[in-house]
């Protein structure tokens, strides 16, 4: 019996963060499409259900547009049963929305709901104003079936009352064999015992450079009568945020700088870097504190090198005293008196030193 465990969709969300906003609009467009993708690839694969672990909408207001597509999506595929439990995002938007409860989606109260096929049972629960500690603790599962638990939250080894949290204590000891989670937009699983496992499948697309790498869904294969299964993370984000190194050290000019990212460009397209993905590239090194750069100007200039391009510096700022030492001029006195400042470490003192030189110079400062 094949399974997709998900999570962490939001549709809808406003994706204004980072891009301007007909590409926010696109990529809201993308991001529902990927939902479509998924449920075709269920399809052709011959899953016969979906896990929805919370969050499938960005917040509790959604577009008609968006929630008419997930509904004529369920509808269209009454072959599949999408198993549905809300997140804190979402709230119970989408289902006060729904006139007529399609008989393929299965959704969960405040309380545990068991759904059973045969051997395997799927038992989820929404917290609402309760607590998971508590959900955890009244759970009661048949040790006969294979049983999967629906949650959405941060994993913990106590719990606490906050609503999100999900004591991996309390869940020791029972008969769960799959913990389907969601509320972390990366990839994460684990074991616990008598034979559980649990598992974050990660968001479906990512939405900003918190959320880099690969992101899809897991895909389940299910032996219920012998309690075994097997998993597979299926990268499906048809684009991806990506944060790149840049080494500079050693460039003194902007010029400098921009030929080392052209380089660093070269090798990524030999690497199969699709130029549809976004990218954060980080400069990154060691520099003198006389190295003339440009960020805007850099961001600019290869704004077209990806869909979309952030240029953010990170590099690490050196100072040779010894070469202020003897220098009678403003500036040696300047870089003389901010070396003494105990009260400043290294890097503070050398960015003091950078904007000092830059405005005793006339320059435009770069803060």
């Amino acid at each position: 019996m094949k399974l997709i465990h998900c999570a962490d969709l939001h549709l809808d969300a406003k994706m204004t963060a980072l891009l301007d906003p007909e590409q926010a609009k696109e990529r809201r467009a993308e991001i529902l499409q990927t939902f479509l993708r998924m449920v075709d690839y269920a399809e052709k694969e011959g899953v016969q259900a979906i896990l929805i672990c919370g969050d499938l909408f960005d917040r509790r207001k959604i577009s008609a547009m968006a929630r008419n597509t997930v509904l004529k999506t369920i509808v269209g595929h009454p072959e599949i049963s999408f198993f549905y439990i809300t997140g804190n995002h979402e709230q119970d938007g989408f289902l006060e929305s729904i006139q007529e409860k399609p008989d393929n989606l299965k959704l969960f109260g405040k309380n545990w709901k068991t759904y059973e096929a045969g051997p395997l049972a799927i038992t989820g629960a929404d917290p609402g104003d309760g607590t998971a500690l508590d959900l955890c603790r009244s759970l009661v599962l048949d040790p006969s079936c294979f049983n999967i638990v629906m949650l959405h939250g941060q994993i913990t080894e106590y719990g606490t009352s906050e609503a999100e949290e999900i004591p991996l204590r309390e869940l020791r000891g029972k008969p769960v064999d799959y913990l389907a989670l969601g509320h972390v937009h990366a990839y994460q699983e684990g074991t616990f015992p008598p034979r559980g496992t649990w598992c974050y499948p990660g968001c479906l697309e990512g939405r900003g450079f918190d959320e880099c790498g690969e992101h899809g869904f897991v895909l389940l294969d299910i032996d219920t009568e012998q309690h075994r299964f097997t998993k597979r993370f299926i990268p499906l984000a048809q684009r991806r945020f990506l944060e790149i190194p840049v080494d500079i050290t050693g460039c003194l000019t902007t010029p400098e700088i921009v030929a080392r990212i052209e380089e660093t460009i070269r090798e990524l397209r030999q690497q199969g870097y699709a130029k549809e993905d976004l990218w954060k590239l980080v400069l990154c090194g060691v520099t003198d504190i006389a190295c003339e750069k440009e960020v805007v100007y850099l961001q600019k200039r290869f704004s077209a090198a990806s869909y979309y391009v952030k240029v953010e510096d990170a590099t690490r700022l050196v100072v040779d005293y010894s070469g202020y030492a003897r220098d009678a001029s403003l500036k040696g006195e300047f870089v003389r008196q901010v070396e003494m400042a105990a009260e400043l470490d290294e890097q503070e003192k050398a960015e003091i030193i950078r904007c000092g030189i830059q405005a005793l110079s006339g320059e435009e400062l770069t803060i």
